[in-house]
């Protein structure tokens, strides 16, 4: 089956026929004969469906669901790794990610390393040796698609896992584990779920490692309640004619930007003249619906822009059917020291554009009127 088909597809209920995964809102179920579920923290059959779905979609072995992408991120390293072990990780990944990883895991005792941002230093480091890698395959905010062929194989030859940050590609630009990766996680509060309506991380990958993360889960608590499971189940059913139609508008965008004068730069893959444009070209379907770019001027400018919009809207997150726009520097990477911002390439006068379904002439005239304000 193919993606759009493995996106509407569910579990037919065995009892009662129903054609969609109902939310089983319980705590608990009887026993014996609810032995399998026992426990809502612990298994949940609308939770499960969900996890069932996203190991289809990426080609998995097994998948598994979380109370958020954080949920699945900290689980999962937690659960792979232990003092001592070492862990790879790059300056140019979600803020919070940097922060799990350099603050927590490096005082428990995990040796953590950041390789810069650039393939090439990530690869020279890796043969090194690590326990765990863990990269994101489209970098936030500045959209560096970084070559999982050759990172796949450069863990493979010094028996690390690679995990992959896969939320800005989804199973429909990209499988990471066809390129070698051991684990892929989304934070399907964006494009899986595509509404901006619930909170939810996914894994999928190895069954051994889905099935070590998911004891851990159980014990940590970092699990999903059954409705926001039904609410990204129902998202996905779209998710390949979301994505078709935000691949294509967020190109025609990234071109309009591009040439317009109050724009400095544009970083979208799609672009010639982005950095990643030949890689993206071998290990993307699509180049996905993110678009930052800088204005001219600084974080004043760059502000007036985000407030000056009025289809467009400002807000953090991204990967809904509603365009979004944000100032990284003060909102997703806030946490970030300005060095680390340097090193990433956040600088004041960027911004950074989640787009959406809507028509894309509302949304281009949307941002030549913002950005006429400047």
């Amino acid at each position: 089956m193919r993606d759009s088909t493995k996106s509407v597809r569910e579990s037919i209920d065995p009892i009662t026929g129903a054609i969609t995964t109902p939310i089983y809102q319980t705590s608990a179920f009887l026993y014996p004969e609810g032995e399998k579920y026992r426990y809502s923290r612990e298994v949940n059959p609308t939770v499960l469906e969900l996890g069932k779905k996203i190991a289809e979609l990426e080609g998995a072995e097994a998948g598994l669901a979380f109370s958020s992408g954080m949920g699945a991120i900290s689980t999962t390293l937690l659960t792979l790794l232990h003092p001592g072990m070492r862990l790879l990780v790059h300056v140019d990944m979600f803020g919070r990610s940097l922060r799990f990883a350099k603050d927590y895991l490096s005082s428990w005792g995990v040796k953590v390393d950041v390789a810069p941002a650039n393939d090439q230093g990530m690869l020279e480091m890796i043969t090194k040796g690590y326990d765990v890698v863990m990269i994101e395959s489209i970098t936030n905010p500045l959209l560096r698609v970084i070559d999982l062929e050759k990172v796949g194989k450069a863990c493979s030859e010094v028996g690390a896992n690679l995990l992959v940050d896969s939320t800005f590609a989804t199973p429909i630009n990209q499988k990471p584990l066809e390129f070698g990766a051991s684990l892929v996680i989304h934070s399907a509060s964006k494009f899986i779920a595509g509404h901006n309506d619930v909170i939810t991380g996914l894994i999928a990958g190895k069954g051994e490692l889905v099935k070590a993360i998911d004891q851990m889960r159980r014990t940590l608590g970092t699990s999903l309640d059954p409705h926001p499971a039904y609410l990204t189940i129902r998202g996905m059913k779209t998710l390949k004619i979301r994505m078709d139609v935000i691949n294509r508008n967020a190109q025609q965008i990234a071109e309009f930007l591009e040439a317009h004068p109050k724009v400095a730069k544009v970083y979208y893959p799609g672009l010639k003249s982005h950095e990643s444009h030949s890689v993206a070209k071998r290990v993307l379907k699509g180049f996905g619906g993110v678009v930052s770019f800088e204005v001219r001027g600084g974080a004043q400018e760059a502000l007036r822009v985000m407030k000056s919009t009025s289809v467009i809207i400002p807000a953090q997150s991204l990967g809904g059917v509603n365009s979004l726009i944000s100032h990284p520097a003060t909102m997703s990477h806030r946490t970030l020291s300005p060095e680390e911002r340097k090193a990433s390439g956040i600088g004041d006068s960027l911004l950074r554009l989640s787009v959406g379904i809507e028509d894309v002439e509302d949304l281009i005239e949307d941002l030549d009127k913002a950005l006429s304000k400047i």
